[in-house]
């Protein structure tokens, strides 16, 4: 979802007003998502190179988090949608574990999406966290790429179809390393504040004239 500081630097405004803009851009694109016949959404919310950035934008995306969260969860339960976090989200504050885990459990039940967040995620560190993983649980010759999807963070969920960089930028930035190795890409220059159920919409049509070979020919 990227974009946020350009969006808000080309308004003469400070960062953090990028990213309440992005928190918007959310809640447009999940709405609109499911009517789209989306499955599954996933949004790359917090890398774990994010903490990086001033320790006065960390503090502000993790308050855009909890308010999120907060404010949003009544209304993505009763539209059915299902939460879910990936990521080593649990070495964040516990209060803030504590809500993100509550949200999962409430919504557990729901089938009409599944909104995956990324938080304090990095496809990298995910790959070594399941390979960690196997060393203690998997004999060697049983290592196979079901064993290793089984312990990735997505476990139980499709690769994703499609892949979506906004502001024109082209490159994975530690996304879902493994789970995108055949995933179509769809580059817009849209900044993510400005993106919309109606630039989904055109992703997917997009989408849909992509020949998937899968390597296969």
């Amino acid at each position: 979802m990227d974009g946020n500081g350009r969006w808000a630097k080309a308004r003469h405004l400070p960062r953090v007003a990028g990213h309440r803009a992005g928190v918007e851009a959310v809640r447009r694109i999940v709405e609109a998502a499911p009517d789209l016949g989306i499955e599954v959404l996933t949004l790359y919310a917090f890398s774990s190179e994010n903490w990086k950035r001033p320790a006065d934008e960390v503090g502000d995306l993790m308050g855009l988090l909890r308010h999120y969260v907060r404010s949003e969860l009544a209304e993505l339960h009763r539209n059915g949608i299902k939460l879910l976090f990936i990521g080593n989200y649990k070495a964040l504050k516990p209060d803030l574990v504590t809500l993100l885990e509550d949200a999962r459990t409430r919504t557990a039940g729901n089938t009409r999406m599944t909104l995956v967040i990324a938080l304090n995620y990095g496809g990298q560190d995910e790959i070594i966290r399941a390979a960690q993983a196997l060393a203690r649980e998997v004999a060697p010759d049983a290592i196979d790429a079901a064993a290793f999807e089984a312990r990735l963070d997505t476990a139980g969920l499709p690769p994703p179809d499609v892949v979506v960089r906004t502001s024109g930028e082209q490159r994975l930035s530690n996304f879902l390393l493994w789970q995108a190795a055949y995933a179509e890409f769809v580059v817009t220059e849209r900044l993510w504040p400005d993106f919309d159920g109606a630039a989904l919409a055109e992703t997917c049509a997009e989408f849909t004239t992509r020949e998937r070979r899968f390597g296969g020919r």
